[in-house]
């Protein structure tokens, strides 16, 4: 019922505001005017003709002709003179977005009830609903791009692999990089994440949170079923204790982390691997398709000559360092109600003066990584100087280098961001959980040289999927927060486009 209600109120504003869009800005705009004639180029049957300047495959293209051709029939019977490819009008390939969008939520709204089912379907509805909201994600599902797209399959891929289904995770894997390429780095993530939660599964001796889908009764009496010994019937009264005793041992083991809370890293890597190759084989039968997916990635990257297909010289891979902090205050700023409140400011304090001299320490190594990054590896990309379109450009130009000194004085604040995130993250997940996911955005930010905030929702969502929000005030608060910029942004999409002096035509701000 819960997925049907997030649909319906996702669908209340993806209608209306594609009609809006469709009627105020009915040409391609801004990269769709690539995107577009090249789906289109797809509708008529045109599968060898490419546009040197996109950088993407092409699945969002067969995505849009399996989504027109199911629309079709009804396409036809409203107007019987219509052809397949007159039907890729431009409002039609941004309704694929707009489907994708309803999906994605469903896929948001299966993970939250997957990872916490102890919060019920009505707490899981609304915070979709508001994560549906989240501003990146919301302006792209009115045009033509690949992030909606992207988002939604990575979403599913994670949830497959949730509810282990690693041949179909991977499979979903291969689209989610025919997509974007990056992606690669979002299956690899999740096979690890997926090989975590496989040892947890079938050993029964991992950490298990109390929202944890496997704290349910259910699965605990299954798992302790299956450690239960045989007992014959003749035998049942004499070890009915000793089962008992069995059982509750094993229920109680299974909430503890095998090695303690306080345990390293070091030992949480240990404990991973001696479980995995205490099931290697099965391990091994599950997780071949994701190294299948890899080995043909990285076939592809060998023949193409690079990760992107068009533009290379544009988007050749630089050491952007800088691009990972930006996107940690981001981030930070999206969930401001947990990590700029005064409540987490104390918290971040009084985790400092347990070990004040290593957490000093610490906080010394960061910041000098910090201030070394953005003077030596702060990129100033072409078209982020050439465009003003974009918040990136302002946020650069007003920003980031109003003054010599401004991108060292962010640095505290970076730094803050992501210690911040550390803190929220580490409640909830294993060490090594967190070293992933950092991992996963560094190797998807730092080699982009361009400051794009679409590339931040990804790794956004996974961020806040697992950060186990459960303050209504600061869920009410971040959806007060996204409306607001939802609405300011496209009030200047819409309503206050400009002209350039040396370039006629209508030009819109755009994230």
């Amino acid at each position: 019922m819960g997925r049907m209600v997030v649909a319906a109120i996702v669908s209340i504003w993806v209608i209306p505001m594609s009609i809006l869009v469709n009627r105020i800005v009915p040409d391609p705009y801004m990269d769709e005017i690539f995107h577009i004639p090249q789906a289109q180029q797809y509708c008529r049957g045109d599968f060898k003709s490419w546009d040197p300047m996109i950088t993407t495959p092409s699945g969002l293209y067969y995505l849009s002709l399996a989504y027109v051709a199911s629309f079709f029939p009804v396409i036809r019977f409203t107007n019987a003179s219509l052809s397949f490819s007159e039907s890729c009008s431009t409002p039609v390939l941004r309704s694929t977005n707009g489907a994708l969008a309803v999906i994605c939520s469903i896929m948001i709204y299966e993970i939250l009830i997957h990872l916490r089912p102890a919060i019920g379907e009505r707490a899981a509805t609304l915070y979709t609903v508001i994560l549906a909201m989240f501003p990146i994600h919301w302006f792209f599902t009115f045009l033509y791009y690949t992030d909606v797209a992207s988002l939604t399959v990575v979403l599913a891929m994670y949830l497959a692999c949730l509810k282990q289904h690693y041949w179909l995770s991977a499979l979903l894997g291969g689209l989610a990089i025919f997509i974007r390429q990056t992606n690669v780095v979002w299956m690899l993530f999740v096979a690890c994440i997926g090989a975590i939660n496989y040892k947890s599964v079938l050993n029964g001796k991992d950490h298990i949170q109390p929202d944890h889908p496997m704290t349910s009764s259910g699965k605990i009496d299954r798992l302790a079923d299956k450690k239960r010994p045989e007992v014959t019937p003749n035998l049942r009264h004499r070890k009915m204790s000793n089962s008992v005793n069995t059982i509750n041992l094993s229920s109680i083991k299974m909430t503890v982390h095998s090695s303690s809370p306080d345990a390293g890293m070091i030992g949480e890597v240990q404990d991973i691997i001696a479980g995995l190759w205490s099931l290697k084989w099965e391990f091994l039968m599950s997780f071949t398709p994701y190294i299948l997916v890899l080995a043909a990635f990285i076939a592809f990257v060998i023949r193409n000559g690079s990760v992107v297909l068009g533009a290379k010289e544009a988007h050749a891979v630089s050491p952007h360092f800088a691009q990972i902090m930006y996107f940690g205050l981001v981030s930070a700023a999206a969930m401001a109600p947990m990590h700029f409140s005064f409540c987490q400011i104390s918290v971040l304090c009084q985790l400092f003066w347990k070990n004040k001299l290593l957490n000093l320490f610490l906080g010394l190594i960061a910041l000098t990584v910090g201030l070394i990054a953005v003077h030596f590896f702060s990129v100033a990309h072409p078209y982020l100087l050439a465009d003003n379109r974009h918040y990136p450009f302002y946020m650069w130009r007003k920003v980031i280098t109003a003054h010599w000194s401004m991108k060292y004085l962010l640095v505290p604040l970076y730094v803050y961001s992501w210690f911040s995130i550390f803190s929220i993250l580490g409640k909830f997940q294993k060490k090594i959980w967190v070293l992933i996911y950092f991992l996963a955005c560094a190797a998807v930010l730092i080699p982009a040289p361009l400051i794009e905030f679409r590339y931040y929702t990804i790794p956004f969502y996974f961020m806040i999927l697992h950060s186990q929000i459960d303050d209504n005030r600061s869920w009410s608060l971040i959806g007060i927060l996204y409306m607001a910029v939802n609405i300011f942004t496209m009030m200047m999409f819409l309503f206050r486009p400009f002209t350039w002096a040396h370039e006629p035509g209508t030009q819109r701000f755009i994230w």
